[in-house]
């Protein structure tokens, strides 16, 4: 299963989900990041004014502070890999990501070259595009 970090910009507290000003964007996220643990998935968040060590020893969110600054927060890695910044996450991304549900994204064995192969849906006049399809 991926590993899944996300770097957020400094919060009033570990989940930003607190004060008399709510951000739906933050409450959402808490709510998925919640579900994908109770799934198994291995996913951790990090907030910059509580946990700056996890900032300052990851060479790749260190770079990305460097460059973006911290209005480019919040950071989502896969695996050490950047696949989100400025935005949260939704819950179908964060399934994908962790290789949960219909929405995983296969995986390759090392070494491997892979070729993903998509097969296309049948339009309403019953067309299936594709290499000798009709579109």
């Amino acid at each position: 299963m991926a590993t899944i970090r996300v770097f957020e910009p400094a919060l009033c507290c570990n989940s930003g989900v607190c004060g008399p000003d709510l951000d739906q964007s933050l409450v959402d996220f808490t709510a998925d990041l919640n579900h994908l643990q109770s799934q198994g998935a291995d996913i951790e968040r990090h907030n910059l004014a509580n946990d700056p060590t996890a900032f300052a020893t990851d060479d790749t969110v260190r770079a990305f502070l460097q460059l973006a600054g911290s209005d480019g927060l919040p950071l989502t890695l896969v695996d050490g890999v950047t696949v989100m910044t400025g935005t949260y996450p939704s819950r179908a991304q964060l399934e994908r990501f962790a290789g949960l549900g219909a929405a995983a994204v296969p995986v390759v064995p090392d070494g491997a070259v892979g070729l993903a192969v998509l097969e296309a849906e049948p339009d309403a006049g019953g067309c299936a595009c594709g290499p000798d399809g009709c579109c």
